[in-house]
């Protein structure tokens, strides 16, 4: 019986050393750059999500960031003022996500113009909200996990007030989805991999009843950043924080197949902004 997706992302999770390690090194509360390798985890880093958060509307207010992971996306939504409900099926990964969000706020304060956060450990196939619940639902690197995307879409259009926004940053199949190499951070094999290539992502889309506004291709970008970030993780130096706080020793491998995986074109990195 395959290993479930929770148990994938919490099997080598180190909860209270993280913790112990931001009270030791940021006694006043860890930064959003501080705190990047550990909870922006995606391709693009910091950059990528001030794409996605960039992609929302002006009046934009109650967001639901499905596949929060360790709240990186949040915490940078909630200094823009945004009141953001992060849901994630990894139990373990909500409660820290929590932890780590009140530390943050001692170096980020309090003030008017920041928004509110909620963590909420769940399943995006039966969403634990009202309808017309969200002005806008995230998915940056959370729905190649999920084996039923109109399921998933489906429930989308139910929590989104009417003419409300789906933003996605997302990996997708590329021209050469046959040379995937795992592990990869989502996924140690094809059980938790349910990679859609483009064209089958927008025609999904579309026949859950959005009406695409954005969708922009930039693999290219994705590449030349996993490069840097390889590089960083090759050289002899002890980080404070890392991915391998997340998972462990085999993130090496993970992070060698991810950037070979851009560069073969198994992989492809897209932005899109849906409404409904």
């Amino acid at each position: 019986m395959p290993t479930s997706l929770a148990h994938h992302y919490h099997q080598a999770l180190r909860d209270q050393d993280i913790l112990h390690q931001l009270h030791t090194h940021y006694p006043d509360g860890p930064t959003l750059h501080q705190l990047a390798p550990l909870d922006q985890l995606h391709i693009g880093g910091i950059a990528a999500s001030t794409r996605l958060l960039e992609l929302l509307e002006p009046n934009t207010q109650h967001v639901l960031d499905i596949g929060a992971g360790l709240g990186g996306l949040m915490r940078q939504g909630a200094e823009l003022g945004l009141h953001i409900t992060g849901l994630d099926i990894t139990h373990r990964f909500s409660a820290l996500n929590q932890a780590i969000s009140r530390l943050a706020l001692g170096h980020q304060g309090t003030g008017p113009t920041r928004g509110t956060l909620h963590w909420v450990t769940g399943d995006a196939c039966a969403l634990p909200f009202a309808n017309a619940s969200f002005d806008a639902v995230l998915f940056q690197h959370s729905l190649m996990n999920m084996p039923d995307p109109d399921k998933v879409l489906a429930q989308c259009r139910r929590v989104l007030r009417p003419g409300g926004q789906l933003v996605m940053h997302e990996v997708v199949s590329g021209p050469n989805s046959e040379a995937l190499l795992f592990p990869v951070p989502w996924a140690e094999g094809p059980a938790h991999s349910h990679l859609l290539s483009l064209p089958e992502l927008t025609q999904t889309l579309e026949a859950s009843g959005f009406k695409i506004q954005h969708c922009e291709d930039w693999s290219h970008t994705a590449l030349e950043w996993r490069q840097r970030q390889r590089q960083k993780e090759q050289a002899p130096r002890t980080a404070v924080l890392s991915p391998q706080w997340v998972f462990g020793e085999r993130f090496m491998c993970m992070g060698k197949h991810l950037l070979e995986n851009l560069a073969n074109g198994a992989i492809n990195v897209v932005e899109i902004s849906a409404r409904c």
